[in-house]
């Protein structure tokens, strides 16, 4: 193995290259892992775009591939095997974690995984230090059978079965998902092996077309009215859950008024700090719910594991069909440009290092 890799270096407000470090090296109860797969995801490009994150970083999180050293005092893990890794794990002990807010915890703030600067997950590169937290409790074996690419997916996984947990739905429920790139695809996806009814939201139509491969049956056309179909399809209420899974302020208006009197809107991409304005009338006078989730639980790690697992196996949550674009690291400018100004025929966009 080389002591130099190449990495997606971002140096400050919309600027990543590729460089070449030193790979990463690790201490005792530590891991390095090579990576084969990594999404870009959301949060990544918020950093990109804002500079919320001193420079330079290494970011990517969506992340899965081999173990190519272990430290000492490792036990279970071997060079060689096949692993992804979760960048945050909590405590477990705090205030926080007792009432399984775990993204509130300090230690779950906390990165544990880098290719190197200070910890920003690292999955933007060939290899990443595992840190001793995250061996511990968030280095998880991938089978033989499982495409990296499959399991890249199991922490947006956790994070979207997180927001439906949370809303314990039930069979006789309606839920409109707003948005269809590839983690609105995800939770309605979820929403839908609750035996609810899943109506789902979108500009484009090859978004729709991708979504029916999930069996998402109930498209309706984002350039027209929303409102007016969440309604017709609930015999005038409104649905009784509007999941937004896009980071627009404009949407939680739309949201609000698509929901029934009672019903829930649940914020799942709102991630950057701004103004955004509802009717406070309809929370107290019409009984309606704003609510948000951010991030993974621990809480159900292992569930949310076997959903990627066993969905890739019996066909029913093969999450490689929401890969659209793979790009190099040399080619790490690409990639951020089309993850950030999607396209009808872009979704999930993964470097693959």
């Amino acid at each position: 193995m080389s002591d130099w890799m190449k990495a997606a270096v971002y140096r400050g407000i919309d600027d990543v290259r590729c460089e070449e470090l030193a790979v990463p090296a690790i201490g005792d109860g530590e891991v390095l892992v090579r990576i084969d797969t990594c999404g870009v995801c959301g949060t990544d490009l918020k950093k990109i775009h804002t500079g919320s994150h001193s420079a330079p970083r290494v970011f990517g999180h969506e992340m899965a591939g081999t173990i190519a050293a272990v430290g000492k005092d490792v036990r279970g893990f071997a060079v060689g095997e096949r692993v992804m890794a979760f960048h945050h794990i909590p405590c477990g002990e705090c205030f926080y974690c007792r009432k399984q807010t775990f993204a509130q915890c300090e230690t779950y703030k906390k990165v544990g995984t880098t290719a190197g600067f200070a910890p920003a997950g690292g999955g933007f590169a060939q290899y990443i230090r595992v840190m001793d937290w995250i061996v511990a409790k968030g280095l998880i074996k991938v089978p033989d059978d499982i495409p990296f690419e499959q399991a890249a997916f199991i922490e947006p996984v956790n994070t979207c079965f997180k927001a439906i947990k949370l809303l314990g739905l039930e069979p006789d429920d309606t839920v409109l998902v707003i948005g269809q790139g590839s983690i609105g695809v995800i939770l309605a996806a979820l929403a839908k092996r609750t035996g609810a009814t899943v109506l789902t939201s979108d500009l484009y139509p090859e978004r729709h077309a991708i979504a029916a491969l999930y069996g998402l049956d109930r498209p309706i056309d984002a350039r027209g009215d929303v409102v007016g179909a969440a309604k017709a399809a609930t015999d005038g209420r409104g649905a009784d859950v509007a999941l937004v899974a896009v980071g627009s302020d404009a949407l939680i208006g739309m949201a609000m008024e698509a929901v029934r009197p009672g019903g829930r809107v649940m914020l799942f991409a709102s991630t950057q700090h701004g103004a955004a304005t509802f009717d406070p009338a309809a929370v107290c006078m019409d009984e309606k719910t704003l609510m948000g989730s951010y991030s993974a639980s621990v809480a159900i790690q292992q569930e949310g594991i076997d959903l990627v697992f066993d969905g890739y196996r019996d066909g029913t949550l093969d999450l490689t069909k929401l890969i659209s674009h793979r790009f190099v690291l040399e080619e790490c400018k690409a990639a951020i440009e089309l993850a950030s100004n999607p396209k009808p025929d872009s979704m999930k966009i993964v470097l693959k290092p």
